[in-house]
């Protein structure tokens, strides 16, 4: 084979530097950077084995981030303390090693175990520090064979090493540094987020699920606007309180916020409770009568339940929605207005389209911006804060000092269907509070709807010994979290013993290190 001439061989460097440099450069992953140049330094200098080891932070211990020709299993075996071996005397000193014959070096430990039988193999190994400034941070190596023994050449591959191992480093820092850039930004992103979240919320509406989250967002998205808004969703979700909060929050928080309940009215009188009516327009229309759209003039008109009007007063809904102007009954002359309209319904407007018992029409007009209101079955993540509101308003309201809701009574919140959402729970609480006389909601104190026993057992009621182990058990966790999760505590506050107290824990299951705060 015919020997480079130096100058071939420096044109082999620069290219083999040119093309690493380009591939440090151009990437965001060490890993993967890396082990595109130990290919690389393969290809071109005729070096096997390429490995770069990095100091773990954690451990201490060098381990093999990058192994060019070495399997995984290889790698996992890569492990060296500081000192211990050539790459870890190579970082303990921070200075290069040649090992002519790595079979005769007694420092070789050849713990990947790549090289097969090193006994009878002409075999070099170059290992160079990696340095960042002046802290050692790993080691990058390589076999090689002369085929003439070590000469200058040796020596020279050595010098080239070392300036690749200062790329090296640059590249880790400068992908350190990105990465903890990254980082930073995420966790920034994550409080925008969050703060975003807490701007968005609506003060009047309790709720951090995701559901009400998408709720939030979509308010705030039409607050502005003079689009119609339809609100759908079940009885007792909060409808209501969303269209206040459109309202309140919007640029005619200044103006009237108008509430007619379409289902509560027959349809004579809606049609003038909406619209007005002058003098003599019906038998007892005694003087002019001014109507809710005339009341709203510059502010936000909500219907409720919109499903349950009639056909004739759709049709002259449809006309001011359209329109924007109206005429009081018994009277031809047309009143612009100028009103925002929020409309609610617990109906299933499409299939009362289809079955013509709503104009279709009147519905798309309506249909602008829907926003659905979860029921409280799918936000059940709501409930304990919805329950503790209700809790600290009724206790306020009937002076009395209950703190907090038990375990038990918390499970039965959350695990009840709540039919009648939010104003369901509401109710609830409010009962609870009136019936408690101590400082604690129980489950004794919620609604017998709420009182459910386990799925797989009768509708026979619990047997008094069940009954008494619940009661028990409640009590000591009731306990544990007033002493913080202190047994011995928790025992002096029962008048009890610390050992029918450990006997207890074990016998119900209860983890007192939950308590801890």
């Amino acid at each position: 084979m015919k020997r480079k001439s130096a100058i071939e061989v420096e044109l082999q460097d620069l290219s083999c530097l040119y093309n690493i440099t380009r591939e440090l450069a151009s990437s965001g992953d060490i890993s993967e950077c890396l082990e595109k140049s130990m290919e690389i330094l393969s290809s071109y200098k005729d070096m096997e084995n390429g490995t770069v080891t990095i100091v773990n932070p954690v451990t201490g211990k060098l381990e093999i981030e990058v192994a060019y020709g070495i399997t995984a299993e290889g790698r996992k075996r890569g492990k060296y303390k500081i000192g211990e071996g050539i790459t870890g005397r190579v970082v303990a000193t921070g200075e290069p090693i040649i090992v002519p014959h790595i079979a005769e070096e007694p420092l070789f430990l050849n713990r990947t175990r790549s090289r097969g039988d090193i006994k009878n193999q002409n075999r070099s190994f170059l290992c160079v520090p990696v340095k960042d400034g002046k802290q050692v941070i790993g080691a990058l190596s390589v076999d090689r064979i002369y085929e003439s023994g070590l000469d200058d050449q040796a020596h020279k591959d050595l010098q080239f090493l070392t300036v690749l191992s200062g790329l090296i480093a640059q590249t880790t820092r400068r992908i350190q540094i990105v990465n903890r850039e990254k980082e930073k930004l995420r966790i920034e992103n994550l409080k925008l987020k969050r703060e975003l979240s807490e701007k968005n919320k609506i003060n009047e509406i309790i709720g951090n699920s995701s559901r009400m989250q998408d709720v939030y967002e979509m308010v705030h998205r039409v607050v502005d606007s003079n689009a119609t808004v339809l609100l759908r969703g079940e009885s007792g979700t909060g409808k209501t309180l969303v269209a206040k909060a459109l309202h309140y929050n919007s640029k005619r928080r200044e103006k009237p916020f108008i509430v007619v309940n379409c289902s509560a009215l027959p349809e004579t009188l809606l049609e003038s409770e909406l619209f007005g009516h002058e003098k003599g327009a019906f038998t007892g229309a005694t003087e002019r009568k001014t109507g809710r759209f005339e009341q709203a003039e510059g502010g936000t008109l909500f219907l409720d339940e919109i499903g349950e009007i009639s056909h004739s007063v759709q049709v002259k809904l449809l006309n001011v929605v359209q329109e924007r102007s109206f005429q009081r009954l018994g009277s031809s002359q047309s009143i612009d207005c100028d009103v925002r309209l929020v409309a609610a319904t617990n109906r299933d407007l499409e299939k009362a389209v289809a079955a013509k018992n709503f104009r279709e029409d009147l519905y798309y007009r309506l249909n602008v911006f829907p926003v659905f209101m979860p029921p409280l079955r799918e936000r059940r993540t709501d409930i304990l804060l919805l329950a503790e509101f209700f809790l600290a308003k009724y206790t306020k309201e009937n002076t009395k000092t209950i703190r907090r809701i038990s375990t038990s009574a918390i499970d039965m919140l959350i695990q009840y269907h709540w039919p009648g959402n939010v104003r369901e729970l509401q109710n609830c609480i409010e009962r609870a509070v009136l019936i408690c006389d101590d400082d604690s909601i129980k489950g004794i104190h919620l609604p017998p709807t709420l009182q459910i026993s386990d799925e797989n057992s009768s509708d026979k009621p619990l047997s008094l010994t069940s009954a008494v182990e619940r009661f028990e058990k409640d009590l000591i966790i009731d306990g544990l979290k007033k002493n913080n999760g202190n047994q011995t505590k928790t025992a002096k506050y029962l008048d009890t013993s610390l050992r029918i107290i450990n006997y207890k824990i074990h016998q119900y299951s209860i983890d007192p290190k939950k308590y801890k705060v």
